[in-house]
């Protein structure tokens, strides 16, 4: 009977410890201590887990990406570019999403071998995330959300400097290529 007891009374001790932790971790805001994009992890397209910290110190370009958009033609820009400039401590970072028209509805599988045959793109890809506010949304747009810009469409670019803050937004229509994108990442890539 006392042993009985005794694990009831630790079986009582541990749900109360429990719903305390739960409590506080659901009353803390989300994102709360994440004050640098390079504090955040995810996976990668393969499901493998991503800490996005292995990017700090280096000059990152974020970009929500589709398969069957308009704008997919832009994968071959970003992979001159990443090629281009990864000597220089720059990543270009790609995250499929499937909010804009459904244009990113294959699997992982599918997206990487598009990606590869189509593009031969060797930059990091991750795994699909939802970049619209609201409860679904993927803690990776939630962070880049607060620089008071999100994807309006496919191919939005975020310039992330070396210690991880956002320092430029760009809407799908600003290609790889253009004279005011470049200038953010070379400002960034000459940044201490």
């Amino acid at each position: 009977m006392a042993n009985r007891l005794t694990g009831v009374v630790v079986l009582v001790v541990a749900c109360a410890a429990a719903f305390s932790f739960t409590a506080a971790a659901q009353s803390r805001p989300t994102g709360a201590r994440v004050s640098s994009f390079y504090d955040l992890k995810t996976s990668y397209l393969d499901g493998k887990p991503a800490d996005l910290g292995v990017f700090r110190g280096k000059v990152a370009l974020v970009v929500n990406v589709a398969s069957k958009c308009g704008f997919t033609p832009q994968y071959e820009g970003l992979e001159k570019m990443n090629r281009e400039l990864a000597p220089k401590g720059f990543a270009v970072l790609g995250f499929p999403s499937n909010d804009f028209g459904q244009q990113e509805p294959g699997t992982p599988q599918e997206i990487a071998q598009f990606c590869k045959l189509t593009y031969d793109v060797t930059f990091p890809m991750f795994s699909k995330v939802v970049t619209a506010a609201g409860p679904e949304q993927s803690p990776i747009y939630s962070f880049l959300g607060r620089s008071g810009h999100l994807p309006a469409w496919n191919f939005s670019k975020y310039v992330i400097g070396k210690d991880g803050r956002i320092l430029a937004f760009f809407p799908s229509e600003v290609t790889p290529e253009s004279p005011e994108l470049r200038g953010a990442i070379a400002k960034a890539l000459a940044a201490n």
